[in-house]
């Protein structure tokens, strides 16, 4: 709990358990323990916990988890990401795995793009299949499990989403799931509105992401702008501004389906003074975001491993969630 005059320290335990509790429920009922692959292909230390921390959480839930390591993790006389692509492969082809996940970054962004749309859309338990990128972006909620098959979008005749339950013949699209966890944190610290209509809950907020990152950030941005949240993404080079109503001029506004991008001309602690969360995941322990340029009450949230905000964020921030990897886990189960 908060000391007298500064924010509320949250941890991820609370949040987590509301989904531990879901996805225990759902074991239950299921004829078998579902099989989880992971994939460890370098030597890097936080890769490495992080595939030790999934392991510990499925042994915990019931869920059966498989650590391959190949390449760097497996022998170091090989090189990093060194029969990656083949473990990836023969999980696809292996009938008795229900999700895969690959531990990034391996080589770069340009070619762990390139096998991450290698693992099948029915085992991608981490949403970065392009399938499911594109409906994200899109604003696509619900999609037909038979189209996963094929190499085309999903089109716009798909159902409009009235709430979180999809219609009859459709299940949820994968959402990437440390985005997701931000959102579901956000939830539960009371930021979307559920008096507003589904879908544009977060109406009203407006939002700082630092980090444009394909993994995080940039999907993160996107989630946020599509319930209709006003969103600053903020990257070394460039600050752009996500929303779904963007000014057609000084007087007009004009409402769209999804989110629409733009650049700014703000600077960051423009968009911090105005901004009622902030969520940063850059991975740099040097990063700090000055706590004297946040507004007053916002809510913090820290998704690098290193800590991106000051020590005194709590004298600014009714709220910080200092990590919310124990979330992540619970968004990764919840896709098996």
């Amino acid at each position: 709990m908060a000391t007298e005059g500064k924010g509320v320290l949250l941890k991820a335990d609370p949040i987590a358990n509301t989904f531990r509790d879901e996805i225990k429920s759902a074991l239950t009922s299921s004829t078998r323990k579902p099989k989880l692959v992971g994939i460890l292909a370098t030597t890097s230390a936080p890769s490495k916990f992080y595939a030790e921390f999934t392991k510990k959480q499925c042994d915990a839930l019931g869920v059966e988890f498989v650590l391959r390591k190949v390449g760097a993790a497996a022998d170091e006389s090989l090189a990093p990401g060194e029969g990656v692509e083949e473990a990836i492969i023969e999980a696809n082809e292996d009938d008795s795995v229900d999700g895969i996940m690959v531990y990034y970054p391996i080589f770069g962004v340009q070619q762990d793009h390139y096998l991450q749309q290698i693992v099948s859309p029915y085992k991608d338990v981490e949403g970065l299949h392009v399938k499911f990128h594109y409906n994200l972006y899109h604003n696509i909620r619900f999609l037909d499990p038979k189209t996963l098959n094929s190499s085309r979008p999903t089109t716009s005749d798909a159902p409009a989403a009235v709430n979180d339950e999809p219609p009859a013949g459709y299940v949820k699209s994968i959402l990437p799931c440390t985005p997701l966890a931000i959102v579901k944190c956000l939830e539960y610290t009371g930021v979307y509105n559920k008096i507003l209509p589904y879908g544009d809950r977060a109406y009203g907020k407006t939002v700082t992401v630092i980090n444009r990152s394909e993994v995080v950030g940039r999907p993160l941005a996107a989630l946020l702008a599509n319930d209709g949240a006003r969103v600053f993404s903020v990257d070394i080079d460039s600050i752009q501004e996500y929303t779904k109503r963007p000014r057609q001029s000084a007087d007009e506004r004009k409402f769209h389906p999804r989110h629409v991008v733009h650049p700014t001309s703000m600077s960051l602690q423009e968009c911090l003074a105005l901004s009622d969360i902030v969520v940063s995941a850059v991975p740099s322990a040097e990063y700090k975001v000055k706590t004297a340029w946040l507004k007053d009450g916002c809510i913090c949230v820290n998704v690098a491993a290193d800590k991106n905000f000051e020590a005194d964020v709590r004298e600014k921030a009714s709220v910080y969630l200092p990590t919310i990897g124990k979330v992540t886990i619970m968004m990764l189960l919840r896709n098996l």
